[in-house]
């Protein structure tokens, strides 16, 4: 897939795109990426995919902007899986949010883009403030002389797929039933950081990932597989504070690997550690001594280790 940073980069041939912040690349995201591929395929265009960043709350409403399901290179790695042949990177900046949607689609998808086609979501908004409507796009699209193809809303077991709905599932520790709607599990990464020590010492040792920015679970215990390099592990993961060690520690995010490599754990330090959330265990809590919280996580680890065999993790 082909990275762009710039309009003016795509060149004379003409595009089937979608357009979108397309945080978390769920399934409706998909249903619009795969149409898009799959009529470029069919009438000789190339399929595009146009997205901003960063994400224009970060710009608009930098106090509340949304944590994201997908940081940058997650969105990307998704993106490519739905099978379209180039990617724009879009800048958003103050000035392309004054835009007028007239201004929007006359400048960037008819003169930068040669858009032919474009699919969109039934509740796609663009320009200054959102002035524009899909009814607004359609208008747009019969003046420059390209196709919009509008899709409903996909419904998953009775909730609507959005990306807000995913953050609200995700943040409420319910990752089964994010996962529904995203259709894959929820995932998240970074570097390895070393840790205090008090699980090799006092309960059992394991992988502290680096302070992460972005959306993470609610509080408590996770089955989750966990990705160093090619080496894929059964694990357990907890999301929280460690409350049995003291008031006001930060959030950490502590994995436990089932089977971990021969070459060691300290090994793995400054690594990538990818986290994959398959099902929530337990809810964080205090316990009265390290050694009952020794207890509990022993329990966990043999109520993960039948998951895992069922599934055929190790």
């Amino acid at each position: 897939m082909r990275i762009l940073r710039h309009w003016e980069e795509w060149g004379s041939e003409p595009a089937v795109a979608a357009v979108g912040n397309f945080d978390g690349v769920h399934l409706a995201h998909r249903q619009l990426l795969e149409a898009a591929r799959d009529q470029a395929a069919a009438t000789g265009a190339a399929s595009l995919a146009v997205t901003f960043e960063p994400h224009p709350g970060r710009i608009l409403q930098p106090q509340s902007a949304p944590a994201l399901i997908t940081p940058l290179p997650e969105k990307i790695r998704c993106i490519a899986a739905a099978g379209v042949e180039a990617l724009l990177l879009l800048p958003f900046t103050r000035d392309l949010s004054l835009l007028s949607p007239r201004e929007f689609v006359e400048r960037i998808l008819v003169r930068g883009l040669r858009v032919r086609a474009l699919h969109e979501g039934e509740n796609f908004r663009l320009g200054h403030r959102q002035a524009g409507t899909v009814a607004t796009l359609a208008e747009l699209g019969a003046e420059f002389g390209f196709e919009v193809y509008l899709h409903p809303q996909v419904r998953v077991r009775g909730e609507v797929v959005s990306s807000s709905r995913i953050r609200a599932l995700v943040a409420a520790g319910a990752v089964e039933r994010a996962r529904h709607l995203l259709g894959r599990p929820f995932a998240l990464a970074g570097p390895i950081a070393p840790g205090r020590g008090v699980g090799r010492q006092r309960t059992v040792p394991t992988l502290n990932l680096q302070h992460y920015e972005e959306l993470v679970p609610g509080r408590g215990v996770y089955l989750t597989a966990a990705r160093l390099g090619d080496r894929r592990f059964a694990a357990l993961t907890n999301v929280g504070v460690r409350p049995t060690f003291g008031e006001g520690a930060p959030l950490s995010i502590e994995t436990y690997l089932l089977h971990p490599p021969e070459d060691g754990i300290a090994a793995a330090l400054g690594d990538e550690l990818r986290i994959t959330f398959l099902r929530r265990l337990r809810d964080e809590r205090r316990f009265d001594s390290p050694e009952l919280l020794r207890a509990q996580i022993q329990s966990d680890i043999g109520i993960a280790a039948t998951y895992f065999r069922r599934i055929g993790l190790r």
